[in-house]
């Protein structure tokens, strides 16, 4: 009987120290998270997020078939294999 309780105690005594030895870094880390890496997407320069019109859409296609633009994507980015 003995030999059981002593067989427990040290197996007590064992784990406690492997716990006593864990890595706790994780938690803190998580907690100093600031409140700016929590917030939403914020445009650059603080410009507000306006949607475009389909005007200003076909605006931006027409500049980018005169400046060659779609050209280079066709022929680099979105060329057949």
């Amino acid at each position: 009987m003995k030999v059981i309780k002593i067989a427990a105690l040290l197996g007590m005594v064992v784990t406690t120290s492997a716990f006593a030895q864990a890595n706790t870094t994780a938690a803190d880390t998580s907690a100093s998270v600031t409140a700016s890496q929590t917030g939403a997407w914020v445009p650059p320069q603080g410009e507000a997020n306006v949607p475009k019109t389909r005007a200003q859409v076909y605006a931006e296609l027409v500049q980018a078939e005169k400046d060659g633009q779609l050209d280079y994507l066709n022929s680099t980015i979105y060329r057949n294999p």
